[in-house]
């Protein structure tokens, strides 16, 4: 049975709990400040009594015994019926409900769907929950720069990044190709098994072949699928050291540069019947050429030791000196990302950024910065002991630090990135054979 309560009691206890109101206190400085102008005119007295008196009395009419809880908004000023009949009839006599002591009530189907419903929008699920950790989880690992282990003790010279994973080139002719499951060795001793030393790697747009270049015109393309590798050394009978390799456009469709240290670009095309070359330029004046980078099939840059930086818009047929004015040290690594926009990096750990009018300089690191990688808004550079990164408009770099890991080659693909470098050194952020689409 339901117990009840007296209009007494009600009262009693409301006017206990009214006591602690503001209204109360308000009530009280009426009933004072009107009881002393009792002086001036006697009738002042009964605006003081009403002061006090009237409030409460309204308060109680209109709310009951939870007037006072509404007061100070411990309820709502207007609560619906059921839950007040629901609050009354809380306290249940077990012997009428049927239930023995000491057992707990069964719920009504009514009870049960609106006491889980409660349930649901006060706790989350278990599931949610899990969800949750494992978001936040990959999230951190995402954030997180991380070392892995290299099957080599070889330096690692540069490193490319594809939907299909990782591919990292360095001494001795060693290419890795890298996933979640780890690193693996595709090739020991180059592509025409002499062991000459790999400095350059790049993928195509779609990631489904990658070109690794190097000394003595080691050339190789690799399908990214079967890692099968088809050698193409000596290109154009030249046998130069490559300094570095650019690929544009998908695969069956690509556009190749390569560029030595005599100061040369050897731009080459790629279809079903293999790879034609044109006769090697010099974009400047004949100093050796440090890196290259291809935006797409026609967009490209590249940076020589003589603070020369080209532009191309044809693919590499010819370049345009855009700069640098002013450098102090001697560029390493060029990366663009549209048409008069560049970045440069240089081994006094300068950053030079190229807006189409000037260069603006910005020091990251004390000691040499060697690579430099973008992914639409994403900017990541690699030196001694160190990667330093930023992303959209931010003006800072953050900076990871990194204990005897002289880092050479980096690269950038979504929430994915990774720097190479001495004796088979390798760090990285994300899961490395984790897809995150096309350019």
């Amino acid at each position: 049975m339901a117990v009840e309560r007296s209009s007494e009691d009600g009262f009693v206890a409301f006017f206990r709990s009214y006591t602690k109101t503001w209204v109360h206190a308000v009530s009280t400085a009426g009933l004072t400040a009107f009881g002393l102008l009792t002086f001036v005119n006697r009738w002042f007295v009964v605006l003081a009594l009403a002061a006090y008196v009237v409030p409460p009395a309204a308060l109680y009419l209109a709310h009951g015994a939870d007037a006072a809880d509404v007061v100070e908004g411990r309820r709502d000023s207007e609560p619906d019926g059921k839950e007040l009949e629901a609050e009354t009839d809380t306290v249940v006599d077990r012997s009428e409900s049927g239930v023995a002591e000491g057992e707990e009530a069964k719920p009504s189907a009514d009870a049960g769907r609106n006491s889980s419903d409660a349930a649901a929008d006060a706790e989350p699920n278990s599931s949610d929950i899990a969800a949750g950790e494992s978001a936040t989880a990959e999230d951190d690992e995402v954030r997180e720069w991380t070392g892995t282990d290299a099957p080599t003790d070889e330096d690692l010279h540069d490193v490319a990044l594809t939907d299909r994973g990782a591919c990292a080139v360095g001494d001795g002719g060693v290419a890795l190709s890298g996933d979640g499951d780890g690193w693996t060795v595709q090739l020991s001793d180059g592509p025409a098994a002499d062991g000459n030393d790999l400095t350059g790697v790049d993928a195509t747009a779609d990631g489904a072949a990658v070109w690794v270049a190097g000394d003595s015109g080691a050339l190789a393309r690799i399908d990214a699928e079967t890692w099968r590798h088809t050698d193409y050394t000596a290109p154009a009978d030249i046998t130069d050291n490559w300094t570095g390799v650019a690929v544009g456009g998908s695969a069956g469709e690509e556009t190749i540069l390569l560029v030595n240290g005599s100061g040369q670009v050897l731009r080459g095309e790629f279809d079903e019947d293999g790879p034609s070359w044109g006769d090697p330029i010099k974009p400047g004046s004949g100093s050796s050429i440090s890196a290259v980078d291809l935006v797409d099939a026609s967009l490209g840059y590249c940076c020589d030791t003589n603070d020369g930086v080209f532009e191309t818009t044809d693919g590499g047929r010819s370049f345009e000196r855009v700069g640098v004015d002013g450098a102090s040290g001697t560029l390493t690594d060029v990366a663009g990302a549209d048409r008069d926009d560049c970045l440069a990096t240089a081994d006094d750990g300068v950053v030079h950024r190229y807006d189409g009018r000037a260069w603006t300089p910005d020091r990251l690191h004390d000691d040499e910065l060697a690579g430099i990688a973008r992914w639409e808004d994403r900017i990541v550079a690699c030196g001694e002991d160190a990667v330093f990164e930023r992303s959209g408009t931010a003006d800072d770099w953050d900076r990871h630090e990194f204990e005897d890991a002289a880092l050479y080659g980096v690269a950038v693909r979504g929430e994915r990135a990774i720097a190479v470098g001495e004796d088979g050194s390798v760090v990285a952020r994300g899961a490395i054979g984790r897809s995150t689409g096309g350019r």
